[in-house]
């Protein structure tokens, strides 16, 4: 049977990595890359047996890579704190890796994300297939500030259990995740030369909550689908303000 290692980069994750490294307890290792925690995440983490890394902040992508490269199993399952495997995810994966041998190299997961305590179903957020599962030597995350994506060697998959994603329990965690991923967004679009222009301020805004609420079918969701495209709206016009004022700085 082929083994797994399961990768995760937490800071001050103490509320969620309990649960995480529950759902995965089964794998033949577990390692989280720390960024810098001040509360009980790294002493969570060795008491459910993980390997422990500790690491300078340098971006998603550098810290998922750092993780990958302290895993040693055959397969690499890439969570992130707040997610959770669902049983039928697992079930799904430990019989994956009984095959001989399986038939891709890699595997996008389906991940139902939580919006204000609220599942959703529609927007964009479900079924939002994500890359997580692959053999280690074929995967390599790219360098990214955020929005960080694995760059796999070989052929692609789907598997169709669920990944859980507890991503935005309430209001005020969503805004404060906001407005740390807005200005990576904006370090790292600066870091490409991109300068903020007045569509971006204007416009870009406008389609995203019209793609997300219309398009992408978020008004299925009734007031949840509603917010989610103003929110998201508000997520863009705030990177790009964040930029023009990188950029008026800098000048």
């Amino acid at each position: 049977m082929l083994t797994l290692s399961v990768i995760i980069i937490t800071l001050n994750e103490e509320a969620n990595l309990p649960r995480c490294l529950e759902s995965v307890k089964w794998a033949d290792e577990l390692v989280v890359a720390d960024t810098g925690s001040v509360d009980r995440t790294l002493e969570i983490a060795k008491e459910c047996g993980a390997k422990t890394i500790q690491l300078q902040w340098k971006g998603f992508g550098e810290a998922k890579q750092r993780a990958l490269e302290a895993a040693s199993c055959d397969w690499v399952l890439s969570l992130d704190a707040d997610e959770v495997v669902s049983e039928r995810l697992r079930a799904e994966i430990q019989n994956l890796l009984t095959s001989d041998p399986p038939p891709f190299d890699g595997y996008s997961i389906p991940r139902r994300s939580m919006f204000l305590g609220h599942w959703m179903s529609h927007g964009g957020w479900y079924p939002d297939y994500v890359l997580r599962l692959f053999k280690r030597e074929k995967g390599r995350f790219e360098d990214r500030k955020v929005h960080e994506s694995l760059s796999l060697t070989g052929r692609a998959g789907r598997l169709e259990g669920e990944l859980l994603h507890y991503s935005d329990p309430d209001l005020e965690h969503y805004l404060k995740k906001m407005n740390r991923y807005t200005s990576l967004s904006a370090q790292e679009l600066q870091e490409r030369g991109k300068v903020a222009s007045l569509a971006d301020v204007l416009f870009r805004p406008m389609a995203t909550f019209w793609k997300i609420y219309l398009f992408k079918g978020g008004f299925l969701d009734g007031l949840y689908g509603f917010l989610l495209a103003l929110f998201s709206s508000v997520h863009v016009v705030t990177k790009y303000v964040k930029l023009w004022l990188l950029s008026r700085n800098a000048e």
